[in-house]
């Protein structure tokens, strides 16, 4: 009897295709990214021409595709999707707006309030000493924190440095002097509850984090505080949508890469979600 392994789909392996809810203005807006690259390096080859390189990168991004499956159907090898992830994934990362930055330019279109939030992003269990730092007892699960602040019509327009799990979001914003800086540019910030006691400024001054009221075990809200809670809760939406449409972006649903090379995809997301938005 003859014993057949091979490949039930043949030696040119089987190919299935992916919709990828982007326009044709963000692909263009890749592919002149990957040219400008390639002629700052002088490169001058490529496996395959920016448009396609263009079409890969989100999908590895956007539909989680794993680089492996994308290479086969290219008829390139695997870490070269690879590469070409991390390339673009650094050339986006590097247009993400400062914070400074960022608040200048609300502030000069007009915007007085800026929306406050923070969430996790999920990854890996780690092993050894990287196994602790990276779970956070909030979520009961292992991952990365990132702040975000976006208009009041949910684009994000700054992301702060992913952190491990375990870090407050408090902590995390003290270490980004994000107070100081908001006041620096004449913001106010909308935040939730558990942003409460970030703005240590003086009792008469203004304050740059505005949130809501937080009940004691044994001091209850009134009603006027709890009345008072439901404005920011609402005015705050935007903000929930905003993180809704970045983490559509499947890649960050689970990290399984190296965590430092998560802050440069956080901040790569967010051009392309803000152009995808935009159109």
């Amino acid at each position: 009897m003859k014993k057949n392994d091979g490949l039930a789909e043949g030696p040119g392996g089987l190919v299935h295709t992916a919709r990828l809810p982007l326009s044709s203005a963000t692909l263009n807006y890749l592919a002149g990214l990957i040219r400008g690259r390639c002629k700052r390096i002088d490169s001058r080859w490529r496996a395959l021409p920016a448009g396609k390189i263009a079409g890969i990168v989100p999908a590895v991004l956007r539909c989680d595709q794993r680089p492996g499956d994308l290479a086969g159907g290219n008829g390139v090898h695997r870490t070269t999707v690879s590469r070409w992830v991390r390339e673009v994934v650094g050339l986006l990362a590097t247009r993400a707006p400062r914070l400074d930055r960022a608040s200048k330019e609300i502030a000069r279109k007009g915007g007085g309030v800026v929306l406050l939030d923070g969430s996790l992003i999920r990854t890996r269990r780690r092993t050894g000493a990287d196994n602790r730092p990276n779970y956070s007892g909030k979520h009961k699960c292992h991952g990365l924190l990132v702040i975000a602040l976006t208009d009041d019509r949910g684009r994000p327009v700054w992301i702060s440095a992913v952190r491990p799990g375990r870090t407050s979001e408090i902590t995390a914003c003290r270490h980004d002097k994000l107070t100081a800086k908001l006041r620096a540019a004449g913001l106010g910030a909308i935040a939730d509850l558990g942003f409460v006691g970030l703005d240590d400024a003086a009792p008469d001054a203004d304050p740059a984090v505005i949130t809501g009221y937080k009940a004691a075990r044994h001091r209850p809200l009134t009603c006027g505080q709890k009345f008072s809670n439901k404005v920011p809760a609402a005015v705050r939406a935007p903000v929930e949508h905003g993180f809704a449409h970045l983490k559509n972006w499947r890649v960050l649903g689970k990290v399984r890469t190296d965590p430092r090379w998560a802050t440069a995809l956080v901040r790569a997301l967010p051009v392309l979600t803000n152009r995808k938005v935009a159109r």
